[in-house]
């Protein structure tokens, strides 16, 4: 049996007629290339409608019915057009973590925290805040430079010479009280957490100043320092506005009461001198 070679006719003819073959097949699979809408999602060979902000795919589209959609259930949400069978969990604003509800959670949308009172965003999500600390408090010797907001932490500078705070003062710390300038004797100098102390001494005698919030007191039925009970003897000293009597007595026999109320009457001297 003799075995031939085709002729080259032959195998160009077999070639010519696979070619459009293939062409075919390839034209039957790109014509079931689907491209579907923004607002469509691919399904097998459809293009299903979205479910709207709000809602969630509970059955697919078929060719006889359009997509079949379910809100979303409460504490969830969905805030855009999707293909999505579930709904996103609602955040939840934690106290510990600084933030509470600023804006409540709907079907549309999550919700929205913001910081505590008194405390300052550390973490934010555009204009929602994850996480809060606590305003810094200033120490005694400084005054809040810069009060705290939502947004940033409170700012502290320290007192200048001359001037003192307990640390809550807003802006400037406060002078010490110039005690020449009341007619009296420094007894302690201030610094920059405590004012100072003023007072009058003569020989080892400790002179008590009455002032005319005494009378202030007594008009709104403020308990005062009894006269009879001083064992005092006047001694006349030149008046001023606020002051209205000096009295002798010796320092050893002041009692913890009396001195109480001494120091609130030094205390209210800058008030009312």
């Amino acid at each position: 049996m003799e075995t031939g070679i085709l002729p080259h006719t032959m195998m160009s003819r077999t070639h010519l007629t696979v070619a459009p073959l293939l062409i075919l097949v390839m034209s039957v699979f790109r014509g079931h290339t689907l491209t579907c809408d923004p607002t469509e999602y691919q399904m097998g060979d459809q293009c299903c409608p979205k479910c709207p902000a709000g809602s969630r795919v509970g059955i697919d589209c078929t060719e006889r019915r359009s997509t079949f959609c379910l809100g979303c259930d409460k504490g969830t949400f969905m805030s855009h057009p999707s293909q999505s069978i579930r709904c996103y969990a609602c955040a939840r604003c934690d106290s510990g973590s600084g933030v509470k509800i600023k804006t409540a959670c709907t079907a549309t949308s999550d919700t929205v925290c913001e910081p505590l009172e008194g405390f300052y965003c550390t973490n934010a999500i555009k204009d929602d805040c994850v996480e809060a600390q606590k305003h810094s408090s200033c120490q005694p010797g400084q005054y809040i430079s810069q009060k705290g907001t939502a947004l940033r932490d409170t700012e502290c500078s320290d007192c200048s010479d001359g001037t003192f705070s307990n640390g809550t003062l807003l802006r400037s710390c406060q002078p010490h009280t110039q005690c020449e300038s009341l007619n009296l004797q420094q007894i302690k100098p201030g610094n920059a957490s405590t004012d100072a102390e003023c007072g009058e001494q003569r020989s080892g005698a400790l002179c008590f100043i009455f002032r005319l919030a005494e009378r202030h007191r007594k008009k709104k039925g403020m308990q005062t320092i009894p006269n009879s009970s001083l064992k005092t003897t006047n001694i006349p000293m030149k008046k001023r506005k606020g002051w209205s009597l000096c009295k002798h007595r010796d320092s050893s026999s002041v009692t913890g009461e009396e001195r109480s109320r001494i120091n609130e009457i030094q205390l209210d001297a800058g008030t009312y001198v």
